[in-house]
Protein backbone atom coordinates (compact mmCIF):
# COMPACT_ATOMS: atom_id res chain seq x y z
CA UNK A 1 0.00 0.00 0.00
CA UNK A 2 1.81 3.27 -0.91
CA UNK A 3 1.88 5.41 1.65
CA UNK A 4 -0.39 8.83 2.33
CA UNK A 5 0.82 12.16 1.25
CA UNK A 6 2.42 14.29 4.22
CA UNK A 7 -0.21 16.96 5.43
CA UNK A 8 3.38 19.12 6.22
CA UNK A 9 6.52 19.38 7.49
CA UNK A 10 7.11 21.55 11.00
CA UNK A 11 9.03 21.42 14.27
CA UNK A 12 7.77 19.84 17.48
CA UNK A 13 9.61 21.91 20.27
CA UNK A 14 9.45 21.68 24.04
CA UNK A 15 11.44 23.59 25.95
CA UNK A 16 14.81 24.86 23.95
CA UNK A 17 14.64 21.12 22.40
CA UNK A 18 13.22 21.08 18.37
CA UNK A 19 12.59 17.93 16.40
CA UNK A 20 11.55 18.57 12.50
CA UNK A 21 8.97 16.10 11.84
CA UNK A 22 6.29 15.49 8.91
CA UNK A 23 2.60 14.87 9.75
CA UNK A 24 0.25 12.27 8.45
CA UNK A 25 -2.56 11.30 8.90
CA UNK A 26 -3.16 8.38 10.73
CA UNK A 27 -6.85 7.70 9.01
CA UNK A 28 -8.37 6.76 5.91
CA UNK A 29 -12.06 6.18 4.71
CA UNK A 30 -12.81 3.48 2.82
CA UNK A 31 -16.84 4.77 2.12
CA UNK A 32 -18.60 3.30 -1.20
CA UNK A 33 -19.41 7.15 -2.81
CA UNK A 34 -22.85 7.16 -3.65
CA UNK A 35 -23.86 9.82 -6.57
CA UNK A 36 -27.34 11.69 -6.95
CA UNK A 37 -28.79 11.16 -10.10
CA UNK A 38 -32.07 11.06 -11.71
CA UNK A 39 -33.26 7.66 -12.06
CA UNK A 40 -35.61 8.59 -15.08
CA UNK A 41 -31.81 8.18 -17.41
CA UNK A 42 -29.18 7.71 -14.61
CA UNK A 43 -27.63 11.25 -15.58
CA UNK A 44 -25.98 13.03 -12.37
CA UNK A 45 -27.32 16.11 -10.41
CA UNK A 46 -25.11 18.38 -10.10
CA UNK A 47 -25.93 21.36 -7.30
CA UNK A 48 -25.57 24.99 -8.74
CA UNK A 49 -24.70 28.23 -6.90
CA UNK A 50 -27.82 30.61 -7.50
CA UNK A 51 -29.37 33.91 -6.51
CA UNK A 52 -32.09 33.87 -4.62
CA UNK A 53 -33.11 36.96 -5.66
CA UNK A 54 -32.44 36.80 -9.57
CA UNK A 55 -32.68 32.82 -10.13
CA UNK A 56 -29.20 33.47 -11.66
CA UNK A 57 -26.33 31.15 -11.57
CA UNK A 58 -23.41 33.14 -9.69
CA UNK A 59 -19.84 32.63 -10.87
CA UNK A 60 -16.82 31.44 -8.23
CA UNK A 61 -15.42 35.29 -8.60
CA UNK A 62 -18.64 37.35 -6.79
CA UNK A 63 -19.29 35.02 -4.13
CA UNK A 64 -17.53 35.75 -0.96
CA UNK A 65 -18.05 34.82 3.00
CA UNK A 66 -20.52 37.01 5.48
CA UNK A 67 -22.00 37.12 8.55
CA UNK A 68 -25.64 37.52 9.12
CA UNK A 69 -26.98 39.48 12.08
CA UNK A 70 -30.45 41.29 12.62
CA UNK A 71 -32.70 38.95 10.18
CA UNK A 72 -31.30 39.03 7.15
CA UNK A 73 -28.23 41.63 6.83
CA UNK A 74 -25.13 40.54 6.31
CA UNK A 75 -21.04 41.64 6.71
CA UNK A 76 -19.50 40.91 3.62
CA UNK A 77 -15.77 39.31 4.39
CA UNK A 78 -13.49 39.10 1.42
CA UNK A 79 -10.79 36.77 1.71
CA UNK A 80 -7.97 39.38 2.79
CA UNK A 81 -10.05 40.41 6.02
CA UNK A 82 -10.69 36.58 6.52
CA UNK A 83 -6.80 36.16 6.43
CA UNK A 84 -6.05 39.01 9.03
CA UNK A 85 -8.07 37.50 12.01
CA UNK A 86 -7.35 33.80 10.94
CA UNK A 87 -4.37 31.77 12.75
CA UNK A 88 -1.09 32.27 11.55
CA UNK A 89 0.10 29.93 8.94
CA UNK A 90 2.34 28.24 11.43
CA UNK A 91 4.58 24.61 11.34
CA UNK A 92 5.35 24.26 14.59
CA UNK A 93 4.00 22.20 17.49
CA UNK A 94 5.14 23.81 20.55
CA UNK A 95 3.92 21.74 23.85
CA UNK A 96 2.11 24.07 26.28
CA UNK A 97 1.42 21.51 28.69
CA UNK A 98 1.88 18.21 30.34
CA UNK A 99 -1.01 16.21 31.19
CA UNK A 100 -2.05 13.07 32.30
CA UNK A 101 -4.06 10.80 29.30
CA UNK A 102 -6.76 9.61 31.92
CA UNK A 103 -7.69 13.28 32.97
CA UNK A 104 -8.40 13.54 29.41
CA UNK A 105 -12.61 12.49 28.44
CA UNK A 106 -13.18 10.12 25.63
CA UNK A 107 -14.96 13.01 23.98
CA UNK A 108 -12.47 15.65 23.83
CA UNK A 109 -10.61 13.48 20.95
CA UNK A 110 -11.47 13.83 17.71
CA UNK A 111 -8.67 12.84 14.86
CA UNK A 112 -5.42 11.01 14.86
CA UNK A 113 -2.34 11.89 12.61
CA UNK A 114 1.09 10.48 12.91
CA UNK A 115 4.77 12.17 13.47
CA UNK A 116 7.89 11.04 11.61
CA UNK A 117 11.27 12.41 12.45
CA UNK A 118 12.89 13.95 9.40
CA UNK A 119 16.09 13.10 8.46
CA UNK A 120 18.90 14.16 11.06
CA UNK A 121 15.91 14.52 14.05
CA UNK A 122 15.29 10.61 15.09
CA UNK A 123 17.60 11.15 18.52
CA UNK A 124 15.58 14.42 19.42
CA UNK A 125 12.64 11.69 18.39
CA UNK A 126 13.02 9.19 20.74
CA UNK A 127 14.18 11.11 23.07
CA UNK A 128 10.78 13.04 23.39
CA UNK A 129 8.90 9.49 22.86
CA UNK A 130 10.49 8.18 25.56
CA UNK A 131 10.29 10.96 28.21
CA UNK A 132 6.30 10.68 27.96
CA UNK A 133 6.64 7.27 27.91
CA UNK A 134 8.52 7.35 31.20
CA UNK A 135 6.67 10.34 32.45
CA UNK A 136 3.02 8.91 31.83
CA UNK A 137 2.45 11.85 30.43
CA UNK A 138 0.78 13.83 27.12
CA UNK A 139 1.78 16.65 25.84
CA UNK A 140 -1.05 19.66 25.22
CA UNK A 141 -0.12 21.62 22.14
CA UNK A 142 -1.29 23.43 19.75
CA UNK A 143 -1.22 22.75 15.79
CA UNK A 144 -2.51 24.86 12.38
CA UNK A 145 -3.54 22.82 9.31
CA UNK A 146 -5.39 24.09 6.71
CA UNK A 147 -5.67 27.18 7.71
CA UNK A 148 -7.16 26.04 11.03
CA UNK A 149 -5.99 25.94 14.39
CA UNK A 150 -6.67 22.93 16.44
CA UNK A 151 -5.85 22.07 20.17
CA UNK A 152 -3.83 18.46 19.79
CA UNK A 153 -2.48 15.87 22.37
CA UNK A 154 0.86 14.90 21.54
CA UNK A 155 1.25 11.16 22.75
CA UNK A 156 3.14 7.38 22.20
CA UNK A 157 1.78 4.55 20.47
CA UNK A 158 4.51 2.22 20.40
CA UNK A 159 7.40 3.53 19.08
CA UNK A 160 5.44 6.09 17.05
CA UNK A 161 4.58 9.69 18.10
CA UNK A 162 0.78 10.41 17.71
CA UNK A 163 -1.15 13.81 17.29
CA UNK A 164 -4.19 13.86 18.20
CA UNK A 165 -6.93 17.03 17.66
CA UNK A 166 -8.90 17.29 20.63
CA UNK A 167 -11.95 19.25 20.26
CA UNK A 168 -12.20 22.89 22.45
CA UNK A 169 -14.75 22.77 25.37
CA UNK A 170 -17.17 24.77 23.46
CA UNK A 171 -17.43 22.42 20.84
CA UNK A 172 -19.37 19.63 23.02
CA UNK A 173 -22.59 20.33 23.87
CA UNK A 174 -23.71 20.04 27.60
CA UNK A 175 -25.49 17.15 28.39
CA UNK A 176 -28.12 18.75 30.83
CA UNK A 177 -30.95 18.61 28.28
CA UNK A 178 -30.70 14.39 28.85
CA UNK A 179 -33.28 12.55 31.25
CA UNK A 180 -31.22 10.00 32.20
CA UNK A 181 -31.76 8.24 35.62
CA UNK A 182 -29.48 9.69 38.66
CA UNK A 183 -27.31 6.84 40.30
CA UNK A 184 -28.14 8.16 43.66
CA UNK A 185 -31.75 7.96 42.90
CA UNK A 186 -34.02 4.73 44.78
CA UNK A 187 -36.45 4.86 42.45
CA UNK A 188 -35.15 2.01 40.32
CA UNK A 189 -34.96 -0.37 43.20
CA UNK A 190 -32.11 -2.83 41.54
CA UNK A 191 -31.42 -5.86 43.47
CA UNK A 192 -28.14 -7.23 44.57
CA UNK A 193 -28.91 -10.29 42.31
CA UNK A 194 -29.69 -8.03 39.45
CA UNK A 195 -26.33 -6.21 39.40
CA UNK A 196 -24.46 -9.74 40.14
CA UNK A 197 -26.20 -11.58 36.96
CA UNK A 198 -25.31 -8.37 34.86
CA UNK A 199 -21.49 -8.21 36.39
CA UNK A 200 -21.50 -12.17 35.41
CA UNK A 201 -22.36 -11.69 32.17
CA UNK A 202 -20.34 -9.07 31.34
CA UNK A 203 -17.53 -11.30 32.68
CA UNK A 204 -18.64 -13.99 30.69
CA UNK A 205 -18.45 -11.52 27.46
CA UNK A 206 -14.81 -10.19 28.15
CA UNK A 207 -12.21 -10.92 25.97
CA UNK A 208 -8.75 -9.01 24.76
CA UNK A 209 -9.31 -6.27 22.58
CA UNK A 210 -8.95 -6.63 18.90
CA UNK A 211 -9.92 -4.34 16.58
CA UNK A 212 -9.58 -6.34 13.23
CA UNK A 213 -12.24 -8.57 14.51
CA UNK A 214 -15.19 -5.91 13.75
CA UNK A 215 -15.72 -4.92 10.55
CA UNK A 216 -17.90 -2.21 9.01
CA UNK A 217 -20.60 -4.50 7.95
CA UNK A 218 -22.96 -2.00 6.00
CA UNK A 219 -19.74 -0.99 4.28
CA UNK A 220 -19.27 -4.83 2.95
CA UNK A 221 -22.66 -5.57 2.49
CA UNK A 222 -23.67 -2.50 0.72
CA UNK A 223 -20.11 -3.57 -1.70
CA UNK A 224 -22.08 -6.85 -1.64
CA UNK A 225 -25.48 -5.98 -2.79
CA UNK A 226 -23.97 -3.32 -5.62
CA UNK A 227 -22.14 -6.39 -7.41
CA UNK A 228 -24.70 -8.60 -7.20
CA UNK A 229 -26.59 -5.98 -8.92
CA UNK A 230 -24.42 -5.09 -11.44
CA UNK A 231 -23.88 -8.57 -12.51
CA UNK A 232 -27.77 -9.44 -12.52
CA UNK A 233 -28.38 -6.04 -14.61
CA UNK A 234 -30.82 -4.51 -12.59
CA UNK A 235 -29.28 -1.26 -12.20
CA UNK A 236 -32.20 0.60 -11.83
CA UNK A 237 -33.36 1.45 -8.10
CA UNK A 238 -36.01 -1.28 -6.08
CA UNK A 239 -38.81 0.90 -5.28
CA UNK A 240 -39.05 0.60 -1.12
CA UNK A 241 -42.10 -0.76 0.55
CA UNK A 242 -44.12 1.87 2.43
CA UNK A 243 -42.81 1.65 5.95
CA UNK A 244 -45.35 0.09 8.41
CA UNK A 245 -46.22 2.81 11.29
CA UNK A 246 -44.37 2.00 14.82
CA UNK A 247 -47.17 1.39 17.17
CA UNK A 248 -47.10 3.77 19.75
CA UNK A 249 -45.65 2.71 23.17
CA UNK A 250 -48.28 2.15 26.24
CA UNK A 251 -45.89 1.70 28.66
CA UNK A 252 -48.08 -1.24 29.82
CA UNK A 253 -44.93 -3.92 28.92
CA UNK A 254 -43.76 -4.86 32.04
CA UNK A 255 -40.04 -6.16 31.01
CA UNK A 256 -39.03 -8.91 33.57
CA UNK A 257 -35.29 -7.62 34.03
CA UNK A 258 -34.29 -10.74 35.85
CA UNK A 259 -35.10 -13.11 33.43
CA UNK A 260 -33.41 -11.42 30.65
CA UNK A 261 -30.44 -11.16 32.81
CA UNK A 262 -30.67 -15.04 33.76
CA UNK A 263 -30.82 -16.19 30.39
CA UNK A 264 -28.22 -14.15 28.69
CA UNK A 265 -25.78 -15.09 31.26
CA UNK A 266 -26.83 -18.95 30.13
CA UNK A 267 -25.92 -18.11 26.83
CA UNK A 268 -22.99 -16.31 27.64
CA UNK A 269 -21.43 -18.98 29.46
CA UNK A 270 -22.16 -21.64 27.13
CA UNK A 271 -20.61 -19.73 24.46
CA UNK A 272 -17.54 -19.20 26.61
CA UNK A 273 -17.47 -22.62 27.70
CA UNK A 274 -18.01 -23.92 24.31
CA UNK A 275 -14.74 -21.55 22.78
CA UNK A 276 -12.45 -21.91 26.03
CA UNK A 277 -12.65 -25.55 25.03
CA UNK A 278 -11.87 -25.75 21.42
CA UNK A 279 -8.81 -23.53 23.01
CA UNK A 280 -8.03 -26.39 25.48
CA UNK A 281 -8.42 -29.20 22.99
CA UNK A 282 -5.16 -30.79 22.35
CA UNK A 283 -4.95 -32.33 18.74
CA UNK A 284 -4.64 -35.84 18.24
CA UNK A 285 -2.02 -37.61 17.56
CA UNK A 286 -1.31 -40.67 15.43
CA UNK A 287 0.60 -42.57 17.43
CA UNK A 288 -3.02 -43.11 19.55
CA UNK A 289 -4.28 -45.03 16.93
CA UNK A 290 -1.92 -48.19 17.43
CA UNK A 291 -3.50 -49.61 20.38
CA UNK A 292 -6.38 -50.05 18.56
CA UNK A 293 -4.40 -51.83 15.53
CA UNK A 294 -2.97 -54.62 18.73
CA UNK A 295 -6.52 -54.92 20.08
CA UNK A 296 -7.82 -56.14 16.82
CA UNK A 297 -5.35 -58.15 15.93
CA UNK A 298 -6.09 -60.11 19.30
CA UNK A 299 -9.84 -60.57 18.01
CA UNK A 300 -8.61 -61.80 15.32
CA UNK A 301 -5.77 -64.41 16.42
CA UNK A 302 -8.79 -65.32 19.20
CA UNK A 303 -11.07 -66.23 16.24
CA UNK A 304 -8.49 -67.88 14.14
CA UNK A 305 -7.39 -70.53 17.28
CA UNK A 306 -11.63 -71.12 17.65
CA UNK A 307 -11.92 -72.32 14.18
CA UNK A 308 -8.74 -74.55 14.68
CA UNK A 309 -10.47 -75.77 18.06
CA UNK A 310 -13.79 -76.41 15.79
CA UNK A 311 -11.87 -78.25 13.21
CA UNK A 312 -9.49 -80.86 15.84
CA UNK A 313 -13.46 -81.32 17.64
Amino acid sequence: MAAPRPIWKGQVTFGLVNIPVTLYSAEQRNDIALHLVDERNSSRVRYQRINEDTGEEVPWNHIVKAYEYDGGQYVLLDNEEIDKIAAKLTKQIEIEDFVSEADILPEFFDKPYYLEPQKGAAKSYALLRETLRASGKVGVTRVVIRSKEHLAILMTRGDILMLELVRFPQELRSPDFLDVPEASSGDLKMSKREIDLALQLVDNMTTNWNPTSYHDTYRENLRTYVEAKIKSGHLTAAKPPPEDEEPESTGDNVVDLMDYLKQSVAESGTRKRSSTAKKNTPAKKASKKKPAKKTASKKSTAKKSTKRKQKSA
